[in-house]
């Protein structure tokens, strides 16, 4: 149900940020660099095609909550359980959420997220793909008090969508409406690393909660919000962002020379390190006025050519995801390394490295086996569209990589 909702709900989020880049344009408020949104994009499919795996383990396990262990059971048929089931499961996001700032680990997969330096509609499809090892453990409790598998998916699908809107620049203040919803006013403050805003605004859909409980903060005029984490990223590649904080945290987990350092590092609060870890491997503390955006060079023709292969990309994805029921094991997770694989190489190109001009190359050569297995060709004429097509993304990769090959001289940012 979750992968054909999002399927559904895609051309919806393309066309809206399609419409706030015009808005922008047109406003003199241009808030998208290339690179950037195509990472952002990338994250976002490579969250949903993990979610195939991750989520037979996280609704899997409320299922098992919910058949074993709930006190009583409420009638999925009535709307009083699906309003009551929304409430609550928004108040327990924001318990998620705001964990998901607070523990290291759990910040470790929710940083994904936050690690853009632009704010926009791309920005809301930058999700993490390890989330499923620790949410389903907030939302136990809408299992143990009767609540059906299906109206847990389903607020869960109501909430998570209404948080798309919210990421952008484009929407003022709202007045009443941000006292009492999350709101892009409300949602700036949270994305924020400036002092006054660190760590402020959880609500998914309401903003009552951080009312209640002490975390919220308006949007100021005199403050500007600078995006981003304190821990920058400083790469465009999709697996390095879902995994670097838990590798960081695990050096410095290593590193400690106390036993229960090694184990306080995972819960205490990012930043905490080890008092003899970070004598011994400082670090430099974060300064608002020395942070600086990462962009690489970027040729035109090259970002062109990572903007067309992301929404390559992105068909065969929807393609992996309308056809994984019918996929044995073996093909679903070929086809899912293929797709990871695809979206590494683009972050690549991103980056202007000259390594991924020919891992490139190898992967549009892949790309001939994987439409023949696609469309199943039994004729020669079949074929050539087969051929054909990898075939000239090849030739474009090839002329779009000559700054590349020459030093990046002509580059420039994008």
């Amino acid at each position: 149900m979750y992968e054909r909702v999002i399927l559904w709900a895609t051309p919806a989020f393309f066309v809206l940020i399609a419409i706030e880049i015009l808005v922008g344009w047109r406003r003199g408020r241009f808030r998208y660099r290339t690179a950037d949104a195509i990472n952002s994009i990338a994250l976002g499919q490579l969250s949903t095609y993990l979610g195939v795996f991750g989520r037979v383990l996280s609704f899997g396990l409320y299922v098992l909550s919910y058949e074993h262990l709930r006190f009583t059971t409420l009638d999925a048929g009535s709307p009083w359980v699906w309003v009551a089931g929304l409430l609550l499961y928004d108040f327990l996001y924001y318990w998620y959420h705001r964990f998901g700032h607070e523990v290291n680990v759990f910040w470790a997969a929710h940083v994904v997220h936050h690690q853009s330096e632009e704010f926009n509609l791309s920005t809301a499809l930058r999700q993490t793909g390890t989330s499923y090892l620790f949410s389903w453990i907030f939302y136990v409790p809408m299992a143990l008090l009767g609540f059906p598998p299906t109206v847990m998916l389903g607020v869960g699908l109501i909430d998570l969508l209404y948080q798309f809107w919210i990421h952008t620049e484009h929407v003022r203040s709202l007045g009443v409406f941000d006292r009492i919803f999350a709101s892009p006013s409300n949602h700036r403050v949270h994305h924020a690393v400036n002092d006054l805003y660190l760590d402020r605004n959880y609500g998914g859909l309401l903003i009552i909660w951080d009312r209640m409980f002490g975390t919220f903060q308006p949007e100021e005029a005199s403050v500007p919000i600078v995006y981003g984490t304190r821990d920058p990223l400083r790469s465009w590649n999709p697996l390095w962002a879902n995994v670097h904080s838990y590798v960081a945290i695990g050096r410095d987990s290593w590193h400690a020379r106390q036993p229960l350092d090694k184990l306080r590092v995972w819960f205490k609060h990012p930043g905490w390190r080890p008092a003899d870890v970070a004598a011994r491997f400082p670090k430099a503390p974060f300064e608002m006025a020395a942070a600086t955006k990462f962009a690489p060079p970027l040729a035109p023709n090259l970002a062109l050519y990572c903007i067309v292969q992301s929404l390559v990309v992105l068909a065969f994805g929807t393609h992996f995801l309308a056809i994984v029921p019918r996929l044995g094991p073996e093909l679903t997770v070929l086809y899912f390394g293929w797709l990871a694989v695809s979206l590494l190489i683009i972050g690549g190109l991103t980056e202007s490295r000259p390594a991924f001009i020919g891992f490139e190359a190898a992967r549009l050569l892949s790309m001939v086996a994987v439409l023949a297995l696609i469309f199943e060709p039994t004729v020669a004429s079949t074929w050539v569209p087969i051929v054909a097509v990898p075939g000239g993304f090849l030739g474009w990769l090839w002329a779009a990589g000559r700054t590349i090959r020459a030093g990046g001289s002509k580059a420039m940012a994008a």
